[in-house]
């Protein structure tokens, strides 16, 4: 069984649909103990990073999260379910987040001149073999709707990059945890085969 983590700020039944039409047993949740039981963790976000560390310390999740991720089960975060696996970010102040990874989330510097957020179709370029990738072709587009980006401090961490004004994280896979910054649910196929290679892991 797959647990789509429910806090309040998730796309959830979009998300939870995407699961089910590629073979997924999905159960919507913030019941910790249904979290402990499950195969697979799915930690899906939209809005701001403050709120939804909030969100999840009100329903006491972070620490069954941090067990979750522990134990060695996969885990997949989308947008805000990736960005809070750093250690800080930097949205509307200073907020502290799992600090599972070493880094920090950031803004889209305003001196590119770039439309913030960064909403729309992009491409993925691949750093290397990728379970969640496998069998996708390069440069897939994917569809992005986010103000701020993870950077982490280890290189060995990203999966593939998107270039908007600059050359950011936008897939993080490292043992068992996966991460997106874009939405699959909102990537046609390209989205249904991640999420069919994140279903089909053991």
């Amino acid at each position: 069984m797959i647990a789509i983590l429910d806090y309040e700020m998730g796309n959830l039944r979009s998300v939870s649909k995407s699961l089910e039409a590629v073979g997924g047993d999905c159960q919507i949740t913030r019941d910790p103990a249904v979290v402990a039981a499950a195969d697979k963790l799915v930690v899906p976000g939209v809005g701001a990073f403050r709120d939804c560390m909030g969100a999840l310390e009100k329903f006491d999740l972070i620490q069954p999260i941090k067990d979750f991720v522990a134990s060695g089960r996969p885990y997949l975060g989308i947008c805000l379910g990736m960005q809070i696996l750093m250690e800080e970010s930097e949205e509307g102040g200073r907020y502290e987040g799992l600090g599972l990874f070493g880094g920090k989330v950031q803004r889209f510097d305003p001196e590119w001149k770039l439309k913030v957020p960064h909403m729309g179709w992009n491409n993925l370029q691949t750093k290397g073999e990728s379970k969640l990738l496998a069998g996708l072709p390069e440069n897939s587009f994917v569809y992005f709707v986010h103000s701020y980006y993870v950077a982490p401090k280890k290189k060995g961490l990203t999966s593939a990059t998107t270039t908007y004004g600059v050359e950011f994280t936008s897939v993080i896979e490292k043992d068992n945890v996966y991460a997106v910054q874009f939405h699959p649910e909102k990537s046609q196929q390209v989205g249904l085969k991640l999420l069919k290679n994140f279903v089909e892991l053991t």
